[in-house]
């Protein structure tokens, strides 16, 4: 990387690891801790429960390395769509500005990092689904460890597949050389995968875990990826059931939009599942999630890089009294909640409200916001989730108090603003939804590619330079296509 942030980047090996790698990238919260810097031989590893609670725990800790939450996640999932921009200085990580305007290409190194970033994932669930069924261990939790391997490679699939259609799929660790060149699955049968690991994942997985274990995977988690992974797919029923039957498991919205982002807040009564991070004192390999310090406030000690930043068009689309814009959108020149000044400087207008972490927070020589848990599901989303497949399937009545449930925990008591929406006309509805996910949502991920899945790629991306045909996908990384020796075909356009 060329940018002056290059000396802060970790980079993980590759996918095919001869041996189970115990990272020192451990979030430290409760089953997260992870040994520093251990590397055990395979036939040395995979013996005990001991052997499988670290596996299982290198995996979870993966999930917040720099190519899942840093720039590469941020190019692909973020910054295509018209509500963030590069953000930071004009000359500062100039290539992720490429994102903006759709002239990014195969070479990218974001693009392969998102790919390579995805498949190590993948990876380490697979070492876990091969290895530890071998282990003699208490059977209960021999099967939990399995489910939430399942549904950890599950959600690497879905990212993989929702950027770039077909992608090689891999469900076991390669055993030869004729295993590690593969060509690409098709899209349908990579769903199909996704959806068996969270079928297989949800009956098993516990509703909850104690305080100590909490951040794991849920048989909720599962069932809300799976209505996730469903409506990418129009399968509306299917949707309509794993929501009703997530609502049924106890969540509810946490009654304050802003503060639900604070680190107090994390793992609350709205969380469905997020990656657990935090700052471990004398620990820096293991403190070493970027998520918040790349899109913290430029210019001011304990803030972060600037990157990533709201854009006008975002700031537009709020109705009149809408708390969410305040809650979701860092101002300059204003102060936060939690008392931290914002300084009127630098090229940068706006920052991401929802990565904050208060400057008085951060440990000198430790990367800013490393607390901050990134949120992958909330209720809100399986609440809009469920009004939309309500709606598809013609059931107004609970399409509506799905949504407007949303909206009253927006308005924050002020029934001045944010009325329930009442219109029962299918294509209003679902302008309506449309509108509310991406207000509700906003700066979480999902812009792009609810806006591809809903068919308007060329209607609200093209003035930003978005060709149809072509950029509704990821390119297939050159280098890896190369070193498949062309065996994985490229998407349309690239």
């Amino acid at each position: 990387m060329k940018s002056n942030h290059a000396l802060h980047i970790k980079r993980i090996p590759g996918y095919a690891l001869p041996v189970l790698l115990i990272l020192a990238a451990g979030c430290g919260k409760g089953f997260l801790d992870v040994p520093p810097q251990g590397q055990q031989p395979a036939q040395e590893f995979w013996v005990s429960q001991e052997d499988a609670t670290k596996a299982v725990s290198a995996m979870y800790a993966n999930l917040h390395e720099w190519r899942q939450v840093g720039f590469a996640a941020l190019a692909v999932e973020d910054l295509g769509s018209d509500e963030t921009e590069k953000g930071s200085d004009p000359n500062d990580a100039s290539f992720l500005g490429n994102f903006d305007n759709f002239t990014y290409t195969a070479s990218d190194g974001q693009v392969t990092d998102f790919w390579k970033g995805q498949y190590q994932e993948v990876n380490f669930c697979n070492q876990v689904l091969d290895n530890v069924p071998n282990i003699k261990m208490e059977d209960g939790l021999k099967n939990r460890y399995l489910a939430e391997a399942k549904f950890i490679r599950a959600y690497a699939y879905f990212r993989l597949v929702r950027a770039f259609g077909d992608v090689p799929l891999r469900l076991h660790v390669p055993k030869g050389t004729e295993e590690y060149n593969i060509p690409r699955t098709s899209k349908t049968e990579v769903w199909a995968a996704i959806e068996k690991d969270l079928t297989e994942a949800a009956a098993v997985l516990p509703t909850s875990y104690s305080a100590a274990e909490a951040g794991r995977a849920t048989k909720g988690a599962a069932l809300a990826l799976h209505a996730k992974a469903a409506m990418y797919q129009k399968k509306w029923a299917d949707v309509l059931t794993y929501t009703n039957q997530v609502m049924a498991l106890g969540y509810s919205l946490f009654p304050d939009y802003e503060k639900l982002f604070r680190i107090p807040n994390e793992n609350s009564v709205e969380s469905v599942f997020e990656l657990q991070c935090q700052t471990i004192p004398g620990n820096k390999d293991a403190s070493n999630s970027q998520y918040s310090q790349i899109q913290g406030v430029k210019n001011q000690p304990g803030g972060g890089w600037g990157f990533n930043t709201p854009t006008q068009t975002l700031v537009d689309a709020y109705e009149t009294g809408d708390p969410r814009k305040n809650g979701t959108i860092l101002f300059r020149g204003t102060k936060t909640v939690e008392g931290d000044s914002i300084r009127n400087v630098g090229v940068n207008r706006r920052f991401n409200y929802k990565s904050y972490v208060p400057f008085t927070l951060w440990q000198s020589g430790y990367n800013e916001g490393a607390d901050q848990n990134v949120r992958v599901i909330r209720y809100a989303e399986v609440l809009l989730m469920n009004a939309e497949a309500a709606n598809e399937t013609g059931n107004s009545g609970l399409a509506l108090s799905s949504l407007n449930a949303v909206r009253a925990r927006a308005r924050g008591g002020n029934n001045n603003v944010l009325p329930n929406v009442t219109t029962t006309n299918q294509a209003q509805l679902r302008l309506a939804i449309y509108h509310e996910r991406r207000i509700e949502l906003a700066m979480e991920r999902d812009r792009f590619f609810d806006v591809i899945r809903q068919g308007r790629g060329a209607e609200v991306f093209g003035p930003m330079g978005f060709k149809a045909g072509k950029n509704e996908l990821m390119p297939i990384p050159q280098t890896e296509r190369d070193l498949s020796n062309n065996l994985l075909t490229q998407n349309p356009g690239y």
